[in-house]
């Protein structure tokens, strides 16, 4: 009997990543930033998920420490099968080219004394024996794919628009067949008109290579064209988990109710009559989040349960987890 369900190829149980506070003069360690707190979640081979939420909820933090670009304080990571969190320092450098990163920011990530050969063949001078032809061959198959002219490998990256220069850090990222790509932001960066371009890429490089993606992004209408199922974040925990598709139609969390609510309706008859939750006050801090439920401060449904029990990510609906209250009225 065939398998129906692709396998998860990433598996995230409870992650958390910590920075320490030190104050004083003699830099004693008072607490803790929280930034990502007991976060689980999977990605099944071949499949998007989207991963949403305001600015500085711990969206990118989750992207980095599952590629162990942060040594995260505690947690599971399982890609491909192997505990990324447990390997030694030359075990993870073997497995980075089954995962790798494209960077919000291509201006800061692409080396501007580097040309754009040199900085597409980096991963190939550190993970392969490719001869240098070998290599030049493979550079012009990776600018092929990514949509550049081959006649711009030796020029350098201030040379190139925004657009252009994130397709080098695809092409960079690419360079190794990884099967897992963290797209942290790719597209905060770039002029709304090229946005769609970038997504657009991403998508079909999905369905040539067979790519999984963890699509890390705060604009929800690009989030809604790519993921399969999003993760909605606040304040370094998981909301709700669920398909895209039903998530749209109907949120179970309030935080991720308030946040749909605020995509614009393409349509100005239905844009009228959309109805904004407007959600009070401020993000607590994730220095000292508030106890109970971290979202209980600002929540419009808010009960007295929520403010004494955190509540646990369970399944709500078939395919569908949330942490709240009001789907699971048992405390813990």
């Amino acid at each position: 009997m065939l398998d129906a369900e692709p396998k998860p190829l990433v598996q995230v149980r409870n992650l958390k990543m910590y920075f320490p506070i030190h104050s004083g003069l003699m830099r004693r360690h008072s607490g803790d930033v929280k930034a990502v707190d007991d976060v689980s979640f999977e990605i099944r081979q071949g499949e998007t998920l989207g991963l949403v939420g305001e600015s500085g909820c711990g969206k990118s933090t989750v992207g980095r420490a599952i590629l162990r670009l942060y040594e995260p304080t505690a947690g599971s990571v399982v890609i491909d099968g192997d505990e990324v969190p447990a390997l030694s320092a030359e075990a993870l450098r073997k497995k980075r080219p089954v995962m790798q990163m494209v960077f919000q920011d291509p201006q800061a990530s692409l080396n501007p004394r580097m040309t754009v050969a040199d900085i597409i063949r980096e991963p190939l001078d550190e993970h392969t024996t490719l001869s240098r032809d070998e290599k030049l061959a493979r550079v012009y198959e990776l600018m092929d794919q990514v949509g550049l002219n081959r006649a711009f490998a030796n020029r350098y990256p201030y040379a190139f628009s925004g657009g252009q220069r994130q397709r080098i850090g695809i092409a960079r990222a690419l360079a190794l067949n990884p099967k897992f790509i963290v797209c942290d932001e790719p597209i905060a960066a770039l002029d709304v008109s090229i946005q769609a371009q970038v997504v657009n890429l991403l998508e079909d490089l999905q369905e040539r290579l067979g790519l999984t993606y963890l699509f890390i992004s705060h604009d929800l209408s690009m989030v809604r064209h790519i993921a399969d199922r999003v993760a909605v974040m606040y304040l370094g925990q998981i909301a709700e988990i669920s398909p895209r598709d039903a998530l749209y139609a109907r949120p179970l969390h309030p935080y991720a109710e308030a946040l749909l609510s605020a995509v614009p309706e393409p349509d100005p008859s239905r844009e009228g009559a959309r109805q904004r939750i407007i959600l009070r006050g401020d993000v607590p801090s994730p220095a000292n989040p508030p106890r109970g439920c971290n979202f209980c401060t600002r929540c419009p449904k808010v009960m007295p349960i929520c403010r004494e029990v955190e509540p646990r990510l369970i399944e709500a609906e078939p395919g569908r987890q949330v942490a709240c209250h009001l789907v699971n009225p048992s405390p813990g």
